[in-house]
């Protein structure tokens, strides 16, 4: 893969906010012309593997904004994370790949997670795809 304009999303978090902003991220980053690397880490990866991707759950200290967030969300017709992150493999370049040392450490089981995945890779593997990124960002 090109050094140019890579954009690497390092997802640690699974509630819904976060996970909100990486699809979006992502997806605008590869609508842009970007090559996007969403690395999926811990939380993220049960989150996944579980089929719950798409939970509007948010963090215990904003549970009851949360709730209006939510109402808000699906009023506006905003899409789903998982939509999202269709979209962004449609219009440019956009993968995600899971960490497969996360799979370990979660008691997540490979094959949930990778059919929803390009990749599963070790940490090794992938410090050196995201070395020298444009953008990193860890959310």
């Amino acid at each position: 893969m090109s050094q140019k304009h890579r954009f690497i999303i390092f997802a640690h978090n699974s509630t819904y906010d976060k996970l909100h902003q990486v699809a979006t991220l992502g997806l605008t980053a590869a609508a842009m012309g970007k090559q996007v690397t969403v690395v999926l880490l811990f939380w993220t990866i049960k989150k996944l593997a579980e089929g719950r991707i798409d939970e509007m759950d948010f963090s215990p200290e904003h549970q009851i904004d949360g709730k209006e967030v939510a109402r808000l969300l699906k009023e506006k017709k905003v899409p789903k994370i998982s939509e999202m992150f269709a979209e962004a493999k449609q219009v440019g370049h956009f993968r995600m790949v899971a960490c497969s040392a996360g799979l370990e450490y979660m008691g997540v089981d490979p094959d949930a997670v990778a059919k929803n995945v390009d990749e599963v890779m070790g940490l090794p593997a992938i410090l050196s795809l995201t070395a020298g990124a444009e953008t990193t960002l860890f959310i």
